[in-house]
């Protein structure tokens, strides 16, 4: 008789505790499925708008230099959003995974938000930037301004500089240092969870076939297939909210 989802999602969680019982480092590569259950929407519409406008216009280099002011109303809007949400139990029960492993724990998170750290987690690489932060274009300087409004034409508090969003737009390359150290724990692990995430995207999805190339389980967690369950040893399918709480309990 087979079994039912439930039934198969808790041999599941077994196999992946196992997994991770037996793990002495474990690398997480998370992604907007996590955020999207605190009601973080992903802005990218089926028809590829974000909020009306097309990507080009307000998440690359060329829509920056075009119109400035469209763009920061748009990271604008969606830090006024994230500042209306909180970090969910999946944010939770990775902060709890970081106690048990403290520093062989790493987080490579493609999301903006900033949750993770609110959440709690310390060691956390935020491949494609924040959007708490500020680059100035006139001296360098990254600042961490947390939600507060900024306008649509903030300075640099330090140089008076023009200000842009701390984002990696489409058209730039991640920071090296950060990549580099993602690219590093993925090598290092024992174990690597893809949570809330395709793992399409790529550099970030490279990271699964660096961590399975030095023979690391592979643990998906999504509300259902995608793309990276082919590369993944179990599969997790629900909420993360759900399932990573879940998985915690039966570490302990």
């Amino acid at each position: 008789m087979p079994l039912t989802p439930q039934e198969e999602l808790e041999v599941a969680l077994e196999r992946a505790a196992k997994w991770l019982r037996g793990s002495k480092s474990v690398c997480v590569l998370s992604g907007a499925g996590v955020s999207a259950e605190s009601g973080v929407p992903t802005f990218r519409a089926s028809d590829g708008l974000w909020e009306g406008h097309r990507i080009e216009d307000v998440a690359s280099p060329d829509g920056w230099e075009r119109d400035p002011a469209l763009v920061w109303n748009f990271y604008n809007a969606r830090r006024a959003n994230v500042a209306t949400v909180k970090p969910n139990p999946g944010h939770a029960a990775l902060v709890g995974m970081e106690k048990r492993w403290g520093d062989r724990f790493t987080l490579v998170t493609q999301n903006v938000d900033g949750l993770h750290r609110e959440a709690g987690s310390k060691n956390v690489l935020e491949i494609h930037g924040s959007l708490r932060h500020t680059r100035c274009l006139g001296c360098g300087a990254v600042t961490n301004r947390g939600l507060e409004p900024l306008g649509d034409a903030p300075k640099c508090p330090q140089c008076h500089g023009r200000l842009r969003p701390h984002i990696v737009w489409f058209g730039e390359g991640l920071d090296d240092d950060i990549w580099m150290a993602a690219m590093q724990a993925a090598d290092e692990c024992d174990a690597l969870l893809v949570v809330g995430t395709s793992a399409v995207v790529y550099p970030a999805a490279s990271l699964v076939p660096i961590a399975r190339r030095k023979g690391a389980t592979v643990i998906e967690v999504n509300l259902t297939r995608t793309e990276a369950s082919a590369q993944a040893d179990v599969g997790l399918y629900g909420p993360s909210g759900v399932t990573l709480p879940k998985l915690v309990e039966r570490l302990s």
